[in-house]
C-alpha cells in the first residue's frame, strides 16, 4: 500500500514536470487538478504509513522479546 501510494504520487509529480516542459498552460481542466493535488496527499501519506510500520513492528519485537524472557 506504501509502495502503490509513493508510486502514484511520483508518477503525478513526473506528469505535472513533463506537462511543463510540453507547455501546458492550464492546469484547472482534465486530470490535472487531481494530478497537482495527489503527491500533495500522497506523500504525507506515505510517510505516515512507514512510521506506523516501523511503530507496530518495534512493539511486535518488543512483545516478542518480553514473552521469550519469562
Amino acid at each position: 500500500m506504501m509502495v502503490t501510494i509513493v508510486a502514484l504520487s511520483i508518477a503525478a509529480f513526473v506528469a505535472r514536470l513533463v506537462g511543463a516542459v510540453v507547455g501546458v498552460d492550464d492546469y484547472s481542466g482534465g486530470a490535472w487538478p487531481m494530478v497537482t493535488v495527489l503527491p500533495l496527499i500522497g506523500l504525507p501519506l506515505a510517510i505516515l504509513l512507514i512510521i506506523a510500520s516501523v511503530v507496530v513492528g518495534v512493539v511486535r519485537r518488543s512483545r516478542a522479546s518480553r514473552d521469550t524472557t519469562r
